[in-house]
């Protein structure tokens, strides 16, 4: 059973428009709010990163752009892993020593 939550949804979704709006240190509006420092800091590295204004977040189109290049970075290593394999494979039924 998940442990129940300290702070309600709406305060959180507040708090966070807060941050992202007001420009004011995540302190001062923890402070306003009654909620921790701490708390609201790790809620502002969760948030989505649209607005921005969060460095150490990605924005949707960025989260979509990896995504889109992590999969073409897997596609374009998978035919070469094949023939490193297949190499491999020839060269040890092609050793003229006959060791295995």
């Amino acid at each position: 059973m998940a442990t129940p939550r300290k702070y309600p949804v709406e305060l959180r979704d507040r708090a966070l428009r807060l941050v992202l709006e007001s420009g004011r240190p995540i302190a001062h509006v923890a402070q306003d709010l009654g909620v921790q420092k701490e708390a609201l800091r790790g809620w502002a590295r969760l948030a989505p990163g649209d607005p921005g204004e969060l460095a150490s977040v990605l924005s949707s189109e960025e989260r979509d752009q990896l995504k889109r290049l992590r999969k073409e970075n897997f596609e374009l290593r998978r035919p070469n892993a094949i023939l490193r394999d297949a190499a491999l494979y020839l060269a040890a039924n092609l050793d003229p020593t006959g060791r295995r």
